[in-house]
């Protein structure tokens, strides 16, 4: 796997290219993990602006849970491998919550952007290229870590 700073970088680029939040982190992690870039996109497609824009979970999580998904998700519905899925998954929302305050999008943006008039705040106050950004480094920092011990 790369080195999490050249992850940070990568997911930083795609969110700079208009990616949501969501797909950003998701396609910079998942081509890691043997992914299409096209299919890491479209799968992380609805989850930007805090899940179909309604500033709930941020989608620089969804994302990031989604490539830890990729590595510690369960393919049978044993209950020990759900544990261990749910576990990676809370420990990952901790650390992100540790670091930024909230899981939630409209309270890290500081804008409600489910209706139009918090969206086209956020649009103008430019908040998307100067907030986000870091959340999606963050996601990635953190979910590099968790996948690559070595990289903490």
């Amino acid at each position: 796997m790369k080195n999490k700073e050249t992850l940070k970088l990568i997911a930083n680029d795609l969110h700079d290219q208009g990616y949501n939040c969501s797909q950003s982190v998701f396609a910079a992690l998942a081509v890691e993990l043997g992914l299409e870039q096209e299919v890491a996109l479209k799968v992380a497609a609805p989850l930007g602006g805090g899940i179909g824009r309604t500033g709930q979970t941020c989608g620089a999580v969804t994302g990031a849970l989604l490539a830890l998904g990729l590595v510690y998700g369960n393919t049978s519905p044993d209950g020990a491998a759900k544990d261990r899925n749910y576990a990676v998954a809370r420990e990952f929302m901790a650390r992100f919550t540790a670091k930024n305050g909230s899981l939630r999008c409209r309270e890290l943006l500081g804008a409600d952007i489910s209706t139009p008039e918090g969206l086209a705040d956020a649009r103008a106050r430019g908040l998307f290229k100067a907030v986000c950004g870091g959340y999606v480094m963050d996601a990635v920092e953190i979910a590099v870590e968790m996948l690559d011990p070595s990289q903490g």
